[in-house]
């Protein structure tokens, strides 16, 4: 006798899935943060040395160093820059949808160490004294060219720099670089000081900007970088896709073809698998690179291992002579212990891609990691679900449904 309520519960969530799906799958692909490789941009690989002869480069400068760069790359208007240490003294630096190389190198590399000196060089003040955003833009009321305006956090010693040497020049320098050089006329009791000499406006926010960020704790000599053009990764984007959609089609059909029934729950599962490996990698804000959608589409495989695993364990137990229902229990109990085995050394061998490898590598291995995981969800726990449903409903208590022929089985 066949069970409607189980059918229906069967048709029910199948409905809910694939209208979540159909609702928010566009939404949830948008918001996918593409690499530099898919979207395009600039990467920069720096050697990273002490500021001073002497001085040790430890971990602590390292993230002192990546938090300035971090701050500098707001200047680019990069929302989300990917900032890697490598190694002991390396910065890895990648920032998608930055086409401007020139400018990336002269903001991010850029020591920017602001110092006040006398004329025998002598530093009087430095970027240390300027108070938090202390640096701004405003235009000079003679000539209306751009300047950039100084703040100090300690006004007192401004003032007494200014009464020591009233009439005579006080350098600012930008690094090792004279700025301006103006004569002292007056005490200047409320701290404030300004740059002069900005081309633009734009050059005016751009030191403004660099400034409040802080100088760079260290030196960063560049030792390779790389480009890739809006167009190309356009086109590395559309082809991944296109890879991604024909091979889980062809899989789709090889399950409906051979394994019937069940291929048609893998099936399921499969578009419910998709859906929550691109919603779980923008909760976890990952970025898709192109070794990621090799990583997708190989999920996608290894997701479809785990319900032919199963399935053919349960083909098996049919051709033994038990009854469907029999053969669904024992098939996903036994198919269990190798699921998980191959799982486990799939992500052993991730983690260590990810500790060992590079930023494209690690961008990989974490959507292999993310993959396996939901897989266990969907491809475990969910077509155990949905096949329990439909074997329980007694619409399909024909061993042709499973794809096995009457001849094969043997009787007890």
């Amino acid at each position: 006798m066949i069970k409607w309520s189980r059918i229906v519960t069967f048709l029910l969530v199948t409905v809910i899935i694939f209208a979540v799906v159909a609702t928010t799958g566009m939404k949830v692909a948008s918001n996918t943060t593409l690499g530099l490789d898919l979207r395009g941009g600039f990467e920069i690989l720096y050697e990273v040395s002490p500021l001073d002869k002497g001085d040790k480069l430890t971990s602590q400068t390292l993230s002192a160093a990546v938090a300035a760069i971090n701050k500098r790359v707001n200047v680019l208007g990069v929302s989300e820059p990917d900032l890697q240490v490598e190694g002991t003294n390396r910065i890895r630096v990648r920032l998608a949808g930055v086409y401007d190389q020139e400018k990336a190198r002269s903001i991010i590399g850029k020591p920017a160490r602001l110092t006040f000196r006398d004329a025998k060089g002598k530093i009087l003040m430095d970027g240390r004294d300027l108070a938090p955003d202390g640096a701004g833009v405003s235009f000079d009321q003679t000539t209306q060219q751009p300047i950039v305006t100084l703040k100090f956090k300690n006004p007192d010693k401004f003032a007494n720099v200014t009464r020591q040497y009233l009439g005579q020049p006080v350098g600012i320098f930008l690094d090792d670089k004279l700025i301006t050089a103006p004569r002292i006329s007056s005490v200047i009791p409320t701290g404030n000081a300004q740059i002069d000499g900005q081309r633009s406006v734009q050059e005016a926010q751009d030191l403004s900007k660099i400034l409040n960020a802080g100088a760079l704790p260290v030196q960063m000599k560049e030792i390779y970088s790389t480009s890739v053009g809006a167009n190309l990764g356009s086109q590395a984007l559309h082809a991944g896709i296109e890879a991604g959609i024909v091979g889980t089609i062809i899989v789709l059909v090889f399950m409906i073809l051979f394994y019937r029934m069940p291929g048609v729950v893998a099936c399921i599962t499969l578009v419910a698998y998709i859906y929550l490996l691109m919603l779980f990698q923008n909760l976890m804000h990952a970025t898709l690179t192109l070794p990621g959608i090799a990583a997708f589409i190989l999920g996608v495989g290894m997701a479809v291992d785990a319900n032919i695993i199963m399935y053919e364990r349960i083909k098996e137990e049919l051709r033994s002579g038990k009854t469907i229902l029999s053969a669904m229990r024992a098939g996903s109990q036994r198919s269990l212990s190798t699921i998980l085995d191959a799982n486990v050394t799939s992500i052993i061998g991730a983690l260590v891609l990810f500790y060992f490898g590079s930023s494209s590598i690690r961008g990989f291995a974490v959507t292999l990691i993310l993959s396996i995981v939901v897989s266990l969800i969907t491809a475990v726990a969910g077509s155990r679900f949905m096949l329990n449903l439909a074997v329980r409903s007694n619409a399909f208590n024909k061993p042709w449904f499973f794809g096995v022929k009457e001849r094969d089985i043997r009787d007890l």
